[in-house]
């Protein structure tokens, strides 16, 4: 008898998880269908009451995303066919004349064929006053059936009005990609509206009806609990600085070298380099927050009408994506400060060391060039920064070894997340070097060449490179608030680790600032501000396949060079001009940004400005001014195309009269060496490295006008730096 309970005990409960797992699987594949049918039943006794998706606002309190109340049009065929149907064409009558958008047609062939619907949904964010227009007319028609005037009105029945929110972002396509956007059901996508969506969201109430012992109608109202809201680090003002110039970069170059944008990809992030906050963020081309499926700015209508249902997607999901997160890179240059800071750190190097550059080393069977082939002689460790030498970075690399070089390429977080608070972070683990690298690979690694990384992996490297060695947990979020606006939870910056020590990171500031402030020694000077100190290093990179002599160019810097207080970091990836491997469009770039957004955080000037640079800066305060977000992108694009004497778009300064020269000379027929790299391993920061060549007396061929090298004697190609009578590759 006991073993029968058991059994039966056993069947009983075995049937429970049987009903269980059904009626979770009728839930997940029907819950919707059922949910209608319900709603199709109810008879304004039972309704959602949805909730407010919390807003974001940046860190001075301005709303970059908000939800608006909006109101959806149902139509209750059962109760409009009462009474004989006396309701159905004075109901639409009213419905054509207050929402005209409403095919009244459809609602009609509707009623007709599903007589017994109480919940069809038939207009969708309508505003309060589409909405209170209608329901005065209602109440009108139900007090008297007169109106103003003498007008008669007739009852209407079976339209009532389900309650919404509607996603708005007041500044457009400001900062699109690190916002994101929300589709239907609260769903975020990107940036912040995806990686906080739980946080945003709240949670529906529920208004419930019911007849009492008297049949009179009560009501208990279960109320929604709205989302949170989150406080950024954005500041929308340098926001729309930054965006404002990378649009004027790309009106500037537009269909300049080929048919299209003026780069390929824009990007420019700006942090706080002591506790990782993120203060703008940007990649170029933007999109409208409000409209983000609509590709009609990006394509042409021919385009579109070829694309099929996979392109379209294919093709928002493009520009949706945030390059400064998302697409990886090799960094060229802008990594040798790394490998200088690993050795010094180890104790490998005292940074004391001299290197004689002859413009190649050779490693094993291969032929490694400096950008420089003619070479630069003796240098430094800090002049081989300042010049961007290739030859001293490897010897720097090779005091050291592969094992420690991997072990701080690592502990600065190459190829592998930054957990930075948005959406769609790329790590790069498989496109770093591992333990299996060679010597060769170790070379090239050195000065940037042959592993991948992201502009945010970049940005917050260098944080720790100049703020004592301390690595941040780069962040968009400092606050939580809730919807009454008190403070959830402070979000306290995240010290992650400490990568070098703050010796080591003084000396790395002191050869950075070498860089920018040695004059034209080094290749970034035209990065700086007029009347403020700079640290910073360009990067030149040759993308893949290497025949198709496409660049990436960067500059990565920081003001003040002895205190810094804000970091930028710009990349412009395949160029639109004739010689896309000139850095000095990222310098550039950076220099008109920062003259801007450096007054607004009250960073002040400390250095005396030279007559050129008051007449700049003169010229600069005649430029148009925007408050963020306040004008579209067209908008700004038509102001910087217009505008005259406009913002000093990167490529149009006077420190650009080599753009675009593509035999390798200057207008004073100065031989300049162009910083071309073969097979992209040699990194071509092409600013303030042609000055050893002129010391050491170039000479011109008188038939060919080509220059001689000095070492040799034998003619060389001006495009390649090769000997016209024959070439040689990399891996020679």
């Amino acid at each position: 008898m006991q073993r029968k309970l058991v059994v039966l005990y056993f069947i009983v409960l075995l049937a429970f998880v049987g009903l269980g797992v059904r009626i979770i699987y009728i839930n997940k594949d029907h819950g919707e269908s059922y949910k209608r049918q319900v709603y199709s039943q109810q008879k304004y006794n039972s309704s959602t009451l949805p909730y407010k998706r919390g807003d974001i606002v940046d860190r001075k309190g301005s709303k970059l995303a908000y939800s608006e109340k909006v109101y959806n049009l149902i139509i209750d065929t059962v109760a409009m066919h009462e009474d004989e149907g006396k309701y159905v064409e004075p109901t639409l009558s009213a419905i054509k004349k207050y929402f005209p958008e409403v095919d009244v047609a459809a609602v009609r062939e509707y009623m007709e064929q599903v007589p017994t619907s109480r919940y069809k949904k038939f207009a969708k964010n309508l505003t309060y006053d589409e909405r209170q227009a209608y329901l005065d007319y209602e109440e009108a028609a139900k007090k008297d059936n007169t109106a103003e005037g003498g007008d008669v009105l007739k009852d209407v029945r079976g339209v009532w009005f389900e309650e919404d929110y509607k996603r708005r972002y007041p500044y457009g396509s400001l900062a699109c990609d690190v916002i994101g956007f929300t589709q239907g059901n609260n769903l975020g996508y990107f940036g912040l509206e995806d990686y906080y969506s739980d946080v945003l969201n709240g949670t529906n109430g529920r208004r419930y009806g019911y007849l009492t012992e008297d049949s009179i109608v009560e009501q208990t109202i279960k109320p929604a609990t709205d989302g949170n809201t989150i406080v950024t680090t954005l500041d929308t003002n340098i926001q729309g600085i930054v965006e404002k110039h990378l649009v004027a970069f790309n009106e500037e170059h537009k269909n300049e070298a080929r048919e299209g944008n003026g780069a390929k990809n824009i990007g420019c992030i700006i942090m706080n380099p002591n506790n990782g906050e993120v203060l703008a963020m940007a990649s170029y081309p933007f999109y409208d927050l409000n409209d983000p499926g609509n590709l009609e700015p990006f394509y042409s209508s021919e385009e579109l009408a070829q694309m099929d249902d996979d392109e379209v997607s294919q093709a928002r999901n493009q520009i949706w994506k945030n390059f400064c997160i998302s697409d990886t890179y090799e960094p060229g240059s802008t990594a040798k400060p790394f490998t200088v800071a690993a050795a010094l750190e180890d104790g490998d190097i005292t940074g004391n060391e001299n290197y004689n550059c002859t413009g190649a080393l050779e490693i094993g069977e291969h032929t490694i060039h400096c950008h420089n082939r003619l070479g630069d002689g003796p240098l430094s460790v800090t002049q081989g920064i300042q010049k961007s030498c290739n030859v001293v970075l490897m010897n720097v690399a090779f005091a050291m070894g592969k094992e420690k070089w991997l072990k701080y390429n690592r502990l600065f977080n190459f190829g592998l997340k930054t957990n930075v608070d948005l959406a769609g972070e790329t790590n790069a683990s498989s496109l770093v070097f591992n333990e299996s690298m060679g010597q060769t690979d170790l070379a090239v690694g050195s000065f940037g060449q042959g592993f991948n990384v992201t502009m945010m992996q970049i940005a917050a490297g260098y944080c720790s490179l100049i703020n004592g060695g301390y690595y941040y947990q780069p962040h968009f979020v400092s606050k939580i608030l809730n919807s009454e606006g008190a403070t959830v939870e402070e979000i306290e910056p995240r010290l992650v680790k400490q990568t070098i020590s703050n010796s080591t990171s003084d000396k790395i500031k002191d050869m950075l600032r070498s860089v920018v402030m040695e004059g034209s020694e080094g290749t970034g000077y035209t990065a700086r501000p007029a009347g403020y100190t700079m640290g910073g290093k360009t990067g030149t990179a040759e993308k893949l396949p290497r025949d198709k002599q496409n660049y990436l160019v960067s500059f990565c810097g920081y003001v003040p060079a002895d205190d810094p207080q804000v970091l930028i970091y710009v990349v412009i990836d395949q160029p639109n001009v004739l010689a896309q491997d000139n850095a000095r469009l990222a310098t550039v770039l950076t220099r008109d940004i920062m003259t801007e957004v450096l007054p607004y955080m009250n960073i002040f000037m400390t250095e005396e400005l030279s007559e050129e640079e008051k007449e700049e800066l003169a010229q600069k305060q005649q430029t148009f001014s925007i408050t963020a977000g306040s004008v579209s992108v067209n908008e700004i694009g038509e102001m910087v195309s217009t505008e005259n004497g406009g913002s000093s778009a990167a490529g149009t300064s006077e420190d650009s009269e080599t753009e675009g020269n593509t035999n390798g000379r200057s207008e004073n027929n100065e031989y300049t060496v162009p910083g071309m790299e073969e097979d992209g391993v040699e990194d071509g920061d092409d600013e303030g490295e042609n000055e050893s060549a002129e010391e050491r007396e170039i000479k011109f061929d008188a038939e060919t006008g080509y220059p001689i090298d000095p070492n040799t004697g034998q003619v060389l190609n001006p495009d390649t730096l090769l000997p016209v009578s024959g070439s040689t590759s990399f891996m020679d």
